[in-house]
C-alpha cells in the first residue's frame, strides 16, 4: 500500500539533519570524481563528485527514498493511479514516448491510453511526411517551408527549447531536410509582429496549441495571425488551410472541418510535461522529420526505464533528486542554477524553470494541508560561457550559495570549429566547464587581497553525454522530468497541477470586463492606459 508521509515527520529527515556535509573544498579529488559517476540512458552520465554528500549521507538518502516509497509511487503513476489529486487525474506523460514501461497498460476514457498515443504518433508521422514531401501544400499551391507554433507556457517553452536544440543536426542524425521553425507565445502583439515580419504567408503552416481550446493568449494570437493573412491581399490565400491544431478531443478546436488537421492530447498530460506529445511532436516532426522526433522519444523512454532502478547509486535521476532535497531542506539553499555548456541548449533552462517551479512550487501537501518545510527551489540559468561573463560573479563570491547543475558534451554538434592559441573552440568550451566546477568547489585563498579570494564549497553536479543527439536530448529531458517527480513524491505534494496560474487569469478577465467595481484593478488599469 502506498503511504503519503509528510516530509518533516520522516525518520530519515531527522537523521540527515544530524550528519555533517561532505567538505568538497578539501575532499574533491581524482578518485572521488571517478567514483561519483552514474551511467544513465545511452552515453548520458550523471556525476555528483562536487556535491556535499558522502557515503553516510547517501545511505540515509536511500533510506529516505525507500521510506517515502519513491519507486513504488513511480510505478503507481505508470499503472494509472490518480496521482494528480488536485484535478483528480491520472498522470500519463511517459506514455507519450510511444513505448510501454512496467505496468503501463492503462485504461481511461474507454480506451487503452498507450494505443491512443501511438495512434496520434502515427497521425503525426503521416501528416509530417506529406508536408515535407510536398503532397500537402499551402492554399495557393506553394510548398510549406516555415512552421510557426502558437502557444504559451508548456505549449511553447519545451517545444521551442527542443527545436532550438536540434538546429544543427544533419543527415548523421536522420535529418535530411529542415523546415524553419518559429514561435509566437506572448499576447504582446509585438511578439507576433516580429515573428510574422518578412514571412511568406503562402508557404507557412501554423500550429495552434491549446489543450483546453480556450487559452486567452493563444486565441488572441490566432486571431491576430488570421487578420494579417486576410489583409495581405494574396489571391487564393485561405487562412484556415494553413492551420493545424493540437488540443483535447473535448475542446472547441477539436471539430473544425476547415483546418488541415487536428492532433489530440488529453487531460492526463500536463502542459510542462507535454513535449513528447503532439504539443512538441508535430513541430519537431515537421521541422526535422518524424525519425528525428522518434529518436527523442526513444531517449526519453530509456531514461524513464533507468529511473525505475531502486538503488540510488545506480539511478542518476533518483540521486539527483535526493541530493536536491538535501540541498534544499537540510542545507537550506533556495536556488538552483541550470547551466548548459552548449549554445544549442540556450532555451532549456527556461523550460526546466517552468517544469520545476510550476510543479513543485507548492505550499500545501497532496491532501491540501499546509507544509512546514521548504519545497521547490527557484530555477534560473543561461548557457556557458555567456553566463560566466554575467551572473557567475555572484555564484563565485556572493553571500548566497547557489547549487549548480551543469550539462556538457564531449563532442560538438555542428560541423564548424577552428584552432586558436593551440586549442579548438570546442576544447575551450569544455575547458571552461571543467575549470568552473573545480573553481566553485575548491575556491582560492588570497590573504593579501580578500577581494580576490574565492570561498569555494559551492556545490555542483554535471550531466555529460557524447554529443547532443536527438536521443541524448530526450534523455536529458526525461532526467529532469523524473527528478521533479521524485522530489514531489518526497515532499508529499502534487507536482502535476498548477493552481498558482489561475488567480491571475481570473482577475485579467475581470479587468477586460471593466473591473466590475474593483477599485484596485481600476486604478492600475488607468495607470497602464486601459480604456473602458
Amino acid at each position: 500500500m502506498i503511504k503519503y508521509n509528510d516530509f518533516n515527520l520522516t525518520e530519515n529527515y531527522a537523521r540527515l539533519k544530524a550528519l555533517k556535509p561532505f567538505d568538497i573544498k578539501s575532499g574533491l579529488d581524482e578518485a572521488r570524481i571517478g567514483d561519483c559517476c552514474i551511467k544513465e540512458a545511452g552515453s548520458l552520465v550523471y556525476n555528483y563528485g562536487a556535491m556535499p554528500v558522502d557515503g553516510k549521507i547517501i545511505d540515509v538518502l536511500q533510506a529516505l527514498a525507500d521510506e517515502q516509497q519513491l519507486i513504488e509511487k513511480y510505478k503507481a503513476l505508470l499503472s494509472g493511479e490518480v496521482m494528480n489529486t488536485g484535478e483528480k487525474r491520472l498522470v500519463l506523460h511517459q506514455l507519450t514516448r510511444g513505448r510501454v514501461l512496467e505496468g503501463q497498460k492503462v485504461m481511461a476514457d474507454g480506451v487503452e491510453k498507450g494505443d491512443f498515443y501511438n495512434a496520434e504518433l502515427e497521425k503525426i508521422k503521416v501528416f509530417s511526411e506529406k508536408v515535407r514531401s510536398g503532397q500537402i501544400k499551402g492554399s495557393t499551391g506553394k510548398e510549406i517551408k516555415t512552421v510557426v507554433q502558437i502557444g504559451i507556457g508548456g505549449s511553447d517553452l519545451g517545444p521551442r527549447a527542443l527545436c532550438y536544440a536540434l538546429n544543427l543536426i544533419g543527415p548523421q542524425d536522420g535529418c535530411t531536410k529542415k523546415l524553419e521553425a518559429r514561435f509566437i507565445s506572448n499576447v504582446d502583439p509585438d511578439d507576433a509582429c516580429a515573428v510574422l515580419s518578412g514571412l511568406d504567408l503562402e508557404s507557412t503552416l501554423f500550429i495552434l496549441v491549446s489543450k483546453s481550446g480556450t487559452t486567452q493568449e493563444t486565441l488572441a494570437n490566432r486571431d491576430l495571425v488570421f487578420k494579417v493573412m486576410e489583409k495581405s491581399g494574396i489571391k487564393g490565400l485561405v487562412p484556415q488551410k494553413h492551420v493545424v491544431a493540437v488540443t483535447s478531443n473535448t475542446s472547441p478546436l477539436a471539430n473544425n472541418p476547415d483546418i488541415l488537421a487536428v492532433f489530440f492530447m488529453d487531460d492526463y498530460i500536463g502542459g510542462r510535461y507535454s513535449v513528447c506529445s503532439p504539443v512538441g511532436g508535430v513541430i519537431l516532426s515537421l521541422t526535422y522529420g518524424f525519425d528525428v522526433f522518434r529518436q527523442v522519444l526513444d531517449g526519453a523512454h530509456e531514461e524513464d526505464k533507468a529511473a525505475l532502478e531502486p538503488d540510488i547509486r545506480k539511478n542518476g535521476t533518483l540521486m539527483d533528486a535526493m541530493i536536491g532535497v538535501y540541498l534544499r531542506n537540510v542545507l537550506g539553499y533556495p536556488y538552483t542554477a541550470v547551466l548548459p555548456y552548449s549554445q544549442s541548449l540556450h532555451r532549456m533552462p527556461a523550460h526546466f524553470q517552468q517544469l520545476d517551479m510550476e510543479s513543485n512550487g507548492k505550499h500545501v501537501n497532496r491532501f491540501g494541508k499546509p507544509v512546514s518545510y521548504q519545497t521547490g527551489p527557484v530555477i534560473f540559468g543561461e548557457p556557458g560561457t555567456n553566463g560566466q561573463h554575467s551572473f557567475y560573479q555572484l555564484l563565485h563570491q556572493g553571500t548566497d550559495i547557489v547549487p549548480m547543475q551543469f550539462i556538457g558534451f564531449r563532442e560538438k554538434e555542428g560541423n564548424l570549429d577552428a584552432e586558436n592559441g593551440g586549442s579548438t573552440s570546442q576544447t575551450k568550451l569544455k575547458a571552461n566547464l571543467v575549470a568552473q566546477i573545480v573553481a566553485f568547489a575548491c575556491g582560492k585563498d588570497d590573504k593579501e587581497n580578500p577581494n580576490k579570494s574565492f570561498e569555494g564549497g559551492r556545490p555542483s553536479s554535471v550531466l555529460v553525454a557524447d554529443r547532443l543527439t536527438p536521443f541524448a536530448l530526450g534523455s536529458i529531458l526525461a532526467h529532469f522530468e523524473n527528478k521533479v517527480m521524485f522530489q514531489g513524491f518526497v515532499w508529499n505534494i502534487n507536482s502535476f497541477d498548477q493552481e498558482g496560474v489561475q488567480l491571475g487569469k481570473i482577475l485579467a478577465k475581470k479587468v477586460l470586463s471593466g473591473c466590475e467595481g474593483d477599485g484596485r484593478l481600476m486604478a492600475y488599469s488607468r495607470l497602464l492606459g486601459i480604456d473602458f
